[in-house]
């Protein structure tokens, strides 16, 4: 990513990526559809734990955020024995928090399920999902290793084939275990997790084989393992805005399912389908976002920030133009693609009203993606933290309680009064919140001030000491 043209480049590190994020969303959506042949009632479990377990799925992006600019800008310097190093220091550190996290979910799965208003037959689903969804928290941290050590050293393509057998895997199990096929009884949501599970499991032993072999750019060497304590204080001072960063977004995801359960199993239901359609673009701008990364990272090692802003803005750019094309069929067929995942024209209409709200501002969910991937290339995990507490804790949330509780939201002597537009307004919350936080994130990014990046900074610091 140092040198030719931008675009061309940019785009063979992205598609990988965007074909790997697109399918793991696959993952969410076979299990959404399978489940939807049980029941209403499956469909809203599997809806509310899935903000749940996508609070792991991001605290572990958190934790690897750390390795991608590291490994990046040490790929861009040219030292790729110190990118080995982090790629041990990365593995041995998010298997320590990944077993933590498990075992802590597990043991306060109850009040959890109470906390997002779980309650009734929805209750029941979602605890025999959630209990099986835990254990595979370690294995899920250990293939995130995999995926962001091999994206820092600009190798999208072997994580990508990885996750086509795996997600292969999953849309195999899911119909038998969730359904039961033959001698195997159906075990409904439990089935959708059990097949995460095992799809997790293989990911990540194949994962770890690729990084020992070392034939990919990157190699995990096992005399590595021991804790290198400045490596690891780099990884933790990087990493840590970007673990907050992801369980304040996965924090009010919950926030908002728990929002939307209180207006009944409809909205609910709806609402799971809609984020699940919505998901399907957060993976193209999640992977161009990551590509963006990466191509930050190794221009700022190579001491080329300018470049670095260009594939930055062009990567933005490009974003928008694909996600306004998807967000205009969402508006345009809303029906159709309601109707994949249910057959209730109660939860079928809900829908639609959410993916026409929702679709005109589609492209800037994920273009507000791709500025953060800039600035977590750079090491800046910091700003993209604060623009993702700025689109859900300073709009998304409290434009909902304003324009679907009727809250009246005091700012000092400015007092804001609410309206009861039901759950629309939560709709509607969605949407102003993503042009918002987009606006301010560009404004930001044009400032410049991320542009000295990790090692230059450690440089700084050496020669100061």
């Amino acid at each position: 990513m140092t040198t030719g043209s931008v675009s061309p480049k940019l785009a063979s590190l992205a598609w990988p990526l965007v074909v790997g994020n697109l399918l793991q969303t696959f993952y969410n959506l076979a299990d959404m559809f399978w489940v939807g042949r049980v029941g209403t009632a499956a469909v809203a479990a599997v809806s509310l734990m899935f903000p749940t377990s996508w609070l792991f799925v991001s605290l572990a992006m958190g934790l690897t955020a750390g390795s991608v600019a590291l490994v990046s800008q040490h790929i861009g310097a040219g030292d790729d024995r110190a990118a080995d190093n982090v790629v041990a220091q990365t593995t041995l550190l998010t298997v320590i928090v990944g077993i933590a996290l498990s075992s802590v979910g597990y043991a306060f799965r109850h009040p959890l399920l109470t906390l997002v208003g779980a309650e009734g037959a929805v209750y029941v689903q979602a605890l025999q999902y959630i209990e099986v969804l835990f254990f595979s928290i370690p294995f899920t941290f250990l293939f995130f290793v995999f995926r962001a050590v091999l994206r820092g050293a600009g190798d999208t393509r072997t994580a990508m084939w990885l996750m086509v057998l795996s997600a292969g895997l999953n849309v195999v199990l899911d119909p038998i275990l969730i359904l039961g096929f033959g001698p195997i009884d159906g075990m409904g949501t439990q089935g959708a997790a059990v097949a995460t599970l095992i799809a997790r499991v293989f990911a990540a032993i194949v994962g770890v084989y690729v990084l020992l072999r070392g034939n990919w750019g990157i190699q995990l060497r096992p005399e590595d393992l021991t804790p290198d304590w400045p490596v690891l204080k780099r990884l933790i001072s990087i990493g840590y805005p970007a673990t907050i960063d992801g369980a304040a977004r996965s924090f009010a995801a919950v926030a908002m399912a728990a929002l939307v359960a209180r207006f009944g199993p409809v909205p609910t239901a709806a609402y799971g389908v809609g984020v699940r359609l919505m998901s399907v673009s957060w993976t193209i701008s999640g992977a161009v976002g990551q590509a963006t990364a990466t191509g930050v990272g190794q221009n700022l090692g190579a001491k080329s920030p300018d470049r670095a802003a260009e594939v930055t803005w062009k990567a933005t750019v490009g974003t928008l133009g694909i996600l306004f094309a998807a967000g205009g069929l969402m508006v345009a067929f809303p029906g159709i693609a309601m109707r994949v995942f249910t057959n209730d024209p109660a939860v079928v209409e809900e829908g639609i009203s959410f993916l026409r709200i929702i679709g005109p501002f589609l492209s800037f969910f994920g273009g507000l993606m791709v500025i953060q991937g800039g600035f977590r290339g750079a090491g800046d995990t910091r700003v993209a933290m604060a623009l993702s507490f700025l689109s859900r804790w300073v709009l998304r949330i409290p434009v909902a309680l304003l324009l679907a509780y009727g809250w009246t939201l005091q700012f000092g002597p400015i007092a804001l009064s609410g309206m009861t537009w039901g759950v629309g307004g939560l709709w509607w919350a969605w949407s102003i919140s993503a042009l918002g936080s987009f606006v301010v994130g560009v404004l930001w990014f044009s400032l410049g001030h991320w542009r000295q990046g990790v090692l230059e900074e450690e440089q700084r610091q050496a020669t100061a000491d």
